[in-house]
């Protein structure tokens, strides 16, 4: 305890600062009361200047409407010696406006009147250059006019019956039912036909298929009209001849065909329809 105690001793003699930080809030107080004074200063520097720039602005108004006010007299007397002569100018105007319609107005006057000059001469060399007979024809032909209306008129009866105009109706719907009757057996009737393929078989590899073939296009009928043909293989070299043809269905019978082909039966062992369509 005493060896403790004897090494603290020494420090006894000096100056320890204890409360230091008391005296730094101090200087920290001192330093803010400064900077405060310091800112209300340059706040009252700033709203003397802004009184200045202030008052500055209203004199620079009151110079400005001093200026206007005199322009604007000035205006209103130069206006005042120069109204006599602004008016003379429009009345000038006003003056060679009304010049300038009164000659076109004359000039559509005077352009009438040439037209009308021109249509009297026409008029009268019509006249002169007519003859007597022509005036003459002409109430004869207003007169023959007249009579042929009065005769029409005469013609309609104004107390005819609605019996009548019944009867005239129903003769002239029938004339009208007639004609179309008639126009309509004028018309060509459709004309039903069929695309027939017929498969003709010969009998045997050696059958001469041209000859065949001449056989079957000798055939002829009303309403009858062969087409295209060819070879179509079938086995062991066989060959049948595919023929095509149009007929007529009420001129033309399948069956009677069938039956002049397969009456060449030297050549011909049977034929079958291979395809039947309506044209």
């Amino acid at each position: 305890m005493s060896s403790a105690f004897c090494d603290v001793s020494h420090l006894c003699k000096e100056s320890v600062w204890m409360d230091r930080q008391k005296y730094e809030d101090a200087e920290r107080v001192y330093h803010e009361s400064i900077a405060g004074n310091k800112a209300k200063a340059e706040n009252v520097q700033n709203k003397v200047s802004l009184a200045d720039e202030i008052s500055r602005a209203r004199q620079h108004i009151k110079n400005s409407l001093k200026s206007d006010t005199t322009l604007i007299a000035a205006n209103n007397s130069g206006s005042a010696l120069g109204g006599g002569n602004s008016e003379l100018g429009s009345r000038v105007r006003h003056l060679e406006d009304e010049n300038k319609r009164l000659s076109e107005v004359v000039d559509d006057l005077c352009s009438l009147i040439s037209k009308l000059e021109k249509r009297i001469t026409q008029l009268e060399s019509g006249k002169k250059g007519s003859k007597p007979g022509t005036a003459a024809s002409a109430s004869k032909k207003t007169v023959s006019s007249d009579s042929k209306e009065t005769a029409a008129d005469d013609d309609v009866d104004l107390f005819a019956s609605d019996d009548d105009n019944d009867e005239d109706k129903e003769k002239l719907h029938q004339e009208r039912l007639k004609a179309y009757e008639l126009k309509k057996s004028k018309k060509p009737a459709l004309i039903a036909k069929s695309n027939i393929i017929l498969d003709v078989k010969p009998w045997d590899d050696e059958t001469d298929m041209k000859a065949m073939e001449a056989q079957v296009r000798s055939i002829a009928m009303e309403g009858l009209v062969w087409g295209a043909s060819k070879l179509v293989p079938l086995a062991y070299g066989i060959h049948k001849l595919q023929i095509s043809c149009v007929v007529e269905d009420e001129k033309v019978s399948v069956d009677i065909l069938q039956e002049q082909i397969e009456g060449f039966d030297d050549l011909v062992q049977s034929v079958d329809i291979a395809a039947f369509n309506k044209v």
